[in-house]
């Protein structure tokens, strides 16, 4: 039974007291009577005449049995008779039982209705054991070796005979309503949306929850056993979120939008906990693993697929490759033998169980062939899916028609809806949420506009609300508005984390840099923002700039500075050498990076003390601004000190792309008349020999040859 009072616990978000598991093997004769004594009047006290939910008949049954010992233990303390081996085992296992059943009836006593309900058979279980233990216990118990009255003989033979008999009690007015509830959850199921009038009987008449608040409360609870749930507990997942839907659903429809709880002055709202990037890319970056990541676009690939010579690229990303004139490996440079693309399934099946286990959503493009679906990761059931649709509609009516508070709270759970699922951001979206969203980008309420900005950030997730963002009139300016004079610091960051999730898709970058005063606003957040955003601003600096058209307004933006200044920042410095590293493949950008004075040096930190990847970067940087910044900007890279050591480090000891840059990097040094002097006597004309294969092979620079922590958007609260 230990193991109903450890669930009864967790269930209750509380840890159970040690002495639920622990008899007192200190404690015999009169002590061991007046502990019990105790025990049990703590518990008859907290729950005798006390009504619950449900679970009513049970309670009380056990309840009227825990009365009965108390009046025992009375007559045996009266008695001043010494407790023979047998009856002090039976009083500790009855110390044992008192708390278990404490801890149950208080898990009765606390926890939300609905999942009561959800729970009546496994409930009902637990209190039949704990009858099973008070008839072991009677049926061990010595009652012929104590001096007690015939009437309290009589009354422990009749317990006996009672426990003996007493079976599963599932109590049916608690099961007519359980069913009631599965039956709501079939309906929509079946694509229909229950009875109103049944809803409200339902909620507000039968089970007492009379209020928006409460109701809220009962949904945060299910949500709580939906992260803490065990494989073998009953609901599902998949059923636990339906019953989420369901209730949120009846939450709107029934109380309506106002709420007396819900602060909309500035600073006076209770912030949502933040987790992973999909929940709105918060304070932990999720790194993918470098071979689930397009060597094109560098973002997890959604439908990989293999050319001629064996690499792997994300369709897309290719197919644009092969539509812009190439005819070679953008890895390998190799000659394509042909132009097919033939699915890698297994790579990809490997992605969607990477993403499952992390609990990143994976939303396969449309044109993903039928039998990669087969690999889907954990989706909602078509009941959620129907009653998130429902409360959408609710939700959006009040974005367009609803007073000033009802547009907050519908935005706030708009923001929330489309944490995760991408049947969610779908739906929200086809319903037209964004036109009203964006219309509340330029709320005068802080929290409005917080609320709005973050869940236009959650809806860009899904690939195709992209399009539908980017399309609405003067919906990128108000974000990229809200970046710079957003009225709170979580709104501004997430703008920066919007135009990063939107800047995923190659046609939009330019689009972005070009609006007035989203670079000048990155840059700015980087220099001064917050880690996290910092970290917003330098992923979406890095993405806008794989696009070659926005190197001048790198340039003019200032953002150059600002990547040079955050090289030394810890957390940021590796996106920022990678996108430098891309910015300095044009003259213009290498000359703009040559004239910063703390470049060369920024960089070459990066190579003594940054991370793996960021020694990379730091060393593609260096050597693309070797090939592209003329004869001024290789002397200053090679007047830099410690360079030799640091590329010797590298030829030995960095990751493949690393020492096949160094190796680069260091035959550039051999064609420039003071390689003799900087490099003399050091090895490294070994170590070139060695790596020769691999710097002729570094001819070209590519996205891929920069390696960066790619945050996924993977959505809060």
């Amino acid at each position: 039974m230990a193991s109903a009072a450890i669930f009864s616990s967790l269930r209750r978000r509380r840890t159970p007291s040690l002495e639920a598991f622990l008899a007192p093997v200190d404690l015999s004769g009169v002590a061991l009577l007046e502990t019990l004594a105790a025990v049990k009047l703590e518990l008859f006290s907290s729950f005798s005449g006390k009504s619950l939910p449900f679970q009513r008949k049970n309670s009380r049954s056990l309840i009227r049995k825990i009365e009965f010992f108390v009046v025992v233990l009375e007559c045996l303390h009266d008695s001043g008779s010494t407790l023979p081996p047998t009856a002090i085992l039976c009083f500790k296992e009855s110390y044992l039982l008192l708390y278990r059943s404490k801890i149950l009836l208080d898990y009765c006593s606390h926890s939300s209705k609905l999942w009561l309900l959800l729970q009546n058979h496994s409930v009902s279980g637990h209190f039949h054991d704990l009858n099973q233990e008070i008839s072991t216990i009677l049926d061990v118990f010595p009652i012929k070796e104590f001096n007690l009255s015939d009437d309290i003989r009589e009354q422990i033979e009749l317990l006996q005979k009672q426990s003996r008999r007493a079976k599963l009690l599932i109590d049916k007015h608690d099961e007519t309503l359980r069913l009631k509830f599965f039956s709501f959850l079939d309906e929509f199921e079946k694509g229909h949306i229950p009875d109103p009038l049944e809803l409200y009987s339902f909620f507000v008449e039968k089970l007492g929850i009379r209020d928006s608040k409460s109701c809220r409360v009962e949904i945060e609870f299910l949500e709580e056993q939906i992260v803490n749930h065990d494989g073998d507990v009953e609901p599902t997942v998949s059923v636990l979120n339906g019953f989420v839907a369901l209730t949120r659903y009846c939450r709107f429809l029934l109380f309506g939008f106002e709420e007396d709880e819900v602060e909309l002055g500035i600073g006076k709202h209770k912030k949502p906990k933040r987790g992973l990037i999909t929940q709105e890319i918060a304070e932990t970056f999720l790194t993918a693993p470098k071979d689930f990541c397009c060597p094109i676009s560098l973002d997890l690939m959604r439908d990989p697929v293999i050319i001629s010579t064996g690499q792997t690229y994300d369709r897309a990303s290719i197919a644009r490759w092969m539509e812009e004139g190439h005819c070679t490996c953008p890895k390998t440079g190799q000659m394509l033998v042909h132009t097919r693309l033939v699915p890698n399934r297994a790579l990809r099946n490997l992605i969607v169980h990477w993403c499952a286990a992390h609990g990143i959503p994976f939303d396969p493009p449309e044109s993903a062939s039928s039998a990669a679906e087969t690999f889907p990761a954990a989706s909602a059931s078509k009941a959620a899916i129907e009653a998130n649709k429902a409360t959408a509609a609710l939700l959006i009516q009040q974005l367009a028609n609803g007073s000033q508070g009802a547009k907050t709270i519908a935005a706030r759970e708009i923001r929330l809806l489309a944490k995760t699922g991408r049947e969610n951001r779908a739906c929200i979206a086809e319903a037209g949420a964004i036109p009203h969203l964006k219309g509340l980008l330029s709320s005068p309420n802080a929290v409005a506009q917080e609320n709005s900005v973050t869940a236009m950030l959650n809806l860009s997730i899904y690939d195709k609300n992209k399009s539908q963002i980017m399309d609405e009139q003067g919906c990128l300016g108000s974000i990229v508005e809200v970046l710079r004079f957003g009225h709170t610091t979580e709104a501004r960051e997430n703008a920066a984390a919007t135009l990063f999730s939107l800047s995923a898709v190659h046609d939009y970058k330019k689009r972005i840099a070009d609006e007035y005063g989203a670079v000048e606003a990155l840059a700015r957040l980087l220099r001064e923002g917050t880690p996290r955003g910092k970290k917003d601003a330098v992923t979406a600096l890095f993405n806008l700039s794989t696009h070659t058209d926005n190197c001048v307004r790198m340039i003019e933006s200032l953002a150059v500075t600002a990547l040079v200044g955050a090289l030394g920042v810890e957390g940021v410095a590796e996106e920022a050498a990678g996108a430098l590293a891309l910015i300095v493949r044009q003259p213009v950008g290498a000359e703009a990076v040559g004239n910063e004075e703390m470049a060369v040096a920024g960089l070459i930190g990066m190579m003594r003390c940054g991370t793996p990847r960021g020694k990379e970067n730091a060393v593609a940087a260096l050597l693309e601004l070797c090939r592209s910044g003329g004869a001024a900007a290789t002397e200053r890279v090679v007047k830099a000190p410690a360079l030799a050591g640091l590329l010797q480090s590298l030829l030995f000891t960095g990751t493949k792309r690393a020492r096949r840059k160094a190796a680069s990097l260091a035959r550039v040094f051999q064609r420039c008349e003071n390689a003799y002097i900087h490099f003399g006597g050091l090895g490294v004309g070994y170590a070139i020999a060695g790596n020769s294969a691999a710097a002729n092979r570094d001819s070209s620079f590519l996205a891929s040859d920069v390696s960066v922590s790619i945050s996924l958007s993977v959505p809060v609260v």
